[in-house]
Formats: C-alpha cells, structure tokens, sequence
C-alpha cells in the first residue's frame, strides 16, 4: 500500500500558519507528500524546502484571486496538488495547513487503509474534529463547529476538490465513506489576535469582494477572542510536532467555560447529540456505507 499525502499554502509566515507542523504530522504514514506552493509575500517557499525529508515535492502555483464565489479559489489549489500524485499510490492523505495529526492515531489510520484497500466501495475515509479556540487548552462546544470531515481519498482521477475545499466530490456525487476513530487538531482559531485579525481580512476576501470585506470586518489591530458562543477545555495531549509552538506562545486568553451564549434551542438540540450521536440539521458532504 502507497500513501500520498498533499496539501496548499500561502503567506503561511504572515498569517502564522503551522504549515510545517501539519506536513510533520502525516510525514511516518505518507511515502510522498506533494505541496503545492502559492506565490507568497513572504519566506513560505523557503519554510517549505528547508524542511528535512525527502519525501516532500514542491510544485509552485499561483492563485487566481478572482475566483472569490464561495471560496473557489482553494479548491483549485487543491485541485492542483491531487493532480500532481502519481498513479502508483492507493490513497491520497490531505491536510490543511492549520490541521495537525496526533501521532496516536498513525496506526490505527494505516490500519483502516490498508484494510479498506481492496474495498472499492469505499471513496474515502472520515474523520472527527477537535477545533481549538483562542489558545491551546480550549476547544470548541457548541453546533456551529463541523463535527467531521474526509481527509483521505482513494487515488481516482474523478474525485475532486469541492466548493471551498471542505470536502471532495467524485464525478459531482459525494463520496462513500467509513468513519475511523482518528481525529485532525484544527489550529486555525489559535494564533496571536494580530495574526488572527489579518487573516480574517484576507480569508474573507477568499469569498467575498473588497467592499464586503471593509463593511463586515473590524479595522483594528487584534481580534476580539471574546466574542465566542461556548468553550470546554481540553483534556488531552497535543501532538508532539506542536510542542515547540505551543510553548512559543506570547499572549494571554482565558474563557470561562461555564458562560454559554447558546439559544435554549441549539441548547436543546446539543443535548439530543450527547444522548444519541445524532446532530439534528447536519450538512454532509458525504455518504456512510
């Protein structure tokens, strides 16, 4: 069994994106991972090709920022990258430049694949989502956080990237999927309020036009982390790639997780989730088998 990973990115040291850690943490399960670098404002080229592995092939891309209608444009760049893998691999493995791996789940993960291998009834595989907020310790509570996604898909050239890049499609149809009991670590809602703030700007501009941009988002220096519907803290480890970063940390957030600004509805139906691990109203960009 061959294992691909890829992914994109850009300006990953001006929004502070964990680019490197993300590519670290599937780097023991992939054979190759493919990175399809945009044209940056900054050092993201050389961040990428000063990493230590072999297994990493940078092909260089430039975004068409016009492709703004629901975030178009990172599909695309996904697109680019899943095109560049060879057809002598089973399974692509994508990741986000602020999703992480924990290296507790790399066994259980190749063991699903290679289980799967000979099922071609199966498209992909999915996975859980633990999204951290405002620092390291906490993680979000509440139903406006995705709860599952797929993040590795069989080696076909009908399958691709869909809409924003959430998600794939193959041949327009959502993929068949099992779910495996690994989760990704979404780090993109942990970074200082400087750095969160500029990437609010220019992510939205991602999906929306200039004058959309400058009536919806704050001008100011730093995001307001304060302004959340529900935290928990986090009970687990991070993964070990992470730790140098999370000790690098220089600001300061604190949450009370017993403050919820949660209607008595989405309470209600919060409630139903826990009991039964159903999600009432849930978008699937998927299909179980």
């Amino acid at each position: 069994m061959r294992v691909c990973g890829f992914t994109f990115v850009k300006n990953a040291i001006k929004y502070d994106y964990p680019i490197v850690e993300a590519i670290s943490s599937i780097l023991p399960i992939c054979d190759e991972i493919v990175v399809a670098v945009g044209k940056s404002e900054d050092d993201t080229l050389d961040l990428i090709q000063n990493m230590d592995s072999d297994k990493i092939r940078i092909i260089e891309t430039v975004w068409d920022e016009r492709l703004r209608e629901g975030g178009e444009v990172l599909a695309k760049e996904t697109d680019k990258a899943l095109a560049a893998i060879g057809k002598d691999f089973d399974w692509c493995f994508y990741i986000q430049g602020d999703e992480v791996v924990h290296e507790k789940y790399h066994e259980g993960i190749q063991s699903q694949m290679r289980f799967f291998q000979k099922n071609k009834n199966v498209d992909g595989l999915l996975f859980k989502y633990q999204h951290f907020y405002g620092s390291y310790d906490f993680v979000g509570d509440s139903r406006k956080w995705y709860r599952r996604e797929v993040r590795i898909i069989r080696n076909d050239n009908n399958i691709h990237s869909w809409k924003d890049a959430q998600g794939f499609r193959k041949n327009g149809k959502k993929l068949r999927v099992k779910l495996i009991d690994a989760y990704i670590y979404h780090y993109g809602w942990v970074k200082h309020p400087k750095h969160q703030q500029l990437k609010q700007k220019n992510f939205n501009k991602l999906w929306h036009s200039d004058d959309w941009v400058a009536e919806k988002i704050p001008d100011v220096e730093s995001f307001d982390y304060s302004e959340i519907d529900a935290l928990k803290k986090f009970e687990g480890t991070h993964p070990k790639v992470m730790q140098q970063r999370i000790e690098n940390v220089n600001w300061d957030f604190s949450f009370d997780p017993t403050r919820r600004r949660v209607s008595l509805k989405n309470r209600f139906l919060q409630k139903i989730e826990l009991w039964t691990g159903w999600r009432v109203g849930e978008y699937k960009n998927y299909r179980h088998v």
